[in-house]
C-alpha cells in the first residue's frame, strides 16, 4: 500500500451524498444516504490547514460540489488558504456550470479540473460494494489484493466531517455507515501503512476495489431510467439496517459469486480499474468536441 504522505492530491468532501446525479455504483455511493449534507466553512478551513506541508494538491470534490449552499465561499477560501492555485484541483459533474464557470476558473487551472457530465454513452463505474471478505475466502489471497487495490494506489486520501481517511472510498464508506476516521490535525496524513491498518481492517474487507470485477454502465446519470447497483449480501443487509433509500426502492442486484484466484486471474485480462471514460474533460465544450469524434 501507499503512504498516504505520497498521494499527488488528497480530498475535502465538501459535499457528503449530495449529487443531482444517480450513477450506477457511483464512487460516492450517491443514492445510499438517507440525509446527504455539506461540509461548514469552519470544517473546511480546518482540513486545508491540517494539510499544511502536503507536498502534494489539494482537491474540492463530494457528490456534486457546486451543490453546496455556500460554493461562492468555499471557492473564496480556497484562493485564501491555498495561495498556490497550482496546489488546487476540482472534481464536478457540471451543476450550475454557467453561473460559477468564472470563479471555477478563478481559482482553478484548467487542467485540474475533472468534468464529468456523465452524459457519454460509454461512462462505466466498477461496483465497489461487493465486499471481499464475502467474495474471496482464502485470507492470504484477500490481504494480497488488498494491499495491491488499484484504487488506494492511485486515488486519494480524503477528509470528511466524520474525519480523515487513507482512501476516498473508504472516507465515502465512513460517511455512509456512520464510521468515523481520524481527528483532522496537523500532520494526519504523514501515516505509513503499518500505521493505517485500523482503516484497512475496518473498510477494505467490505470493499470491491482491489477485486477485479467487470464494469458496468454507468446509467448517464440515471438519465437513462433508475440505476441498480451491485452489492454482496452483507452489504445489502448494511444498507437496509442504515436505511438506504436505494435499496429501499430495490435499486440493486445481488453479487452471490465465490471468486477462486483462478477466476481472479482470468478477470485480470482487460481490467481497467479507475477507468470510468476514454478522455479527459476540463469543461462541457471539451465533452462536446469528444462527442464529435
Amino acid at each position: 500500500m501507499r503512504p498516504i504522505y505520497q498521494n499527488t492530491v488528497i480530498q475535502i468532501d465538501i459535499a457528503e451524498g449530495a449529487c443531482f446525479l444517480s450513477c450506477a455504483n457511483c464512487t460516492r455511493h450517491i443514492g445510499h444516504h438517507r440525509n446527504p449534507g455539506f461540509m461548514s466553512l469552519e470544517t473546511i478551513a480546518a482540513a486545508i490547514d491540517s494539510l499544511e506541508g502536503f507536498s502534494g494538491r489539494i482537491g474540492c470534490m463530494g457528490g456534486e460540489p457546486t451543490l453546496h449552499p455556500r460554493f461562492s465561499d468555499v471557492l473564496a477560501l480556497f484562493r485564501r488558504k491555498i495561495p498556490d492555485k497550482a496546489k488546487r484541483e476540482f472534481w464536478t459533474s457540471g451543476w450550475k456550470w454557467a453561473t460559477y464557470k468564472d470563479e471555477i476558473f478563478e481559482t482553478f487551472d484548467r487542467n485540474r479540473i475533472a468534468f464529468n457530465s456523465h452524459t457519454q454513452a460509454n461512462g462505466k463505474h466498477q461496483p465497489l460494494l461487493v465486499a471481499i471478505e464475502e467474495v474471496v475466502d482464502d485470507p492470504e489471497l484477500r490481504k494480497l489484493l488488498i494491499d495491491n487495490c488499484p484504487f488506494q494506489a492511485r486515488w486519494s486520501a480524503s477528509i470528511t466531517s466524520r474525519g480523515a481517511y487513507f482512501c476516498e472510498i473508504a472516507a465515502s464508506m465512513g460517511q455512509l455507515f456512520g464510521i468515523p476516521g481520524w481527528p483532522v490535525e496537523p500532520g494526519w496524513w504523514k501515516k505509513t501503512p503499518a500505521e493505517f491498518q485500523d482503516q484497512v481492517e475496518q473498510f477494505c474487507g467490505k470493499c470491491s476495489g482491489a477485486l477485479p470485477l467487470p464494469a458496468y454502465s454507468d446509467g448517464q446519470g440515471g438519465r437513462l431510467g433508475p440505476t441498480k447497483d451491485v452489492i454482496s449480501p452483507g452489504n445489502v443487509e448494511r444498507l437496509k439496517k442504515m436505511g438506504s433509500p436505494k435499496v429501499a426502492r430495490g435499486h440493486y442486484e445481488v453479487w452471490d459469486r465465490k471468486l477462486s484466484a483462478e477466476d481472479i486471474d482470468r478477470l485480470r485480462s482487460g481490467w481497467q480499474p479507475r477507468s470510468f471514460r476514454s478522455f479527459i474533460a476540463y469543461s462541457p465544450e471539451d465533452y462536446h468536441a469528444a462527442s464529435q469524434g
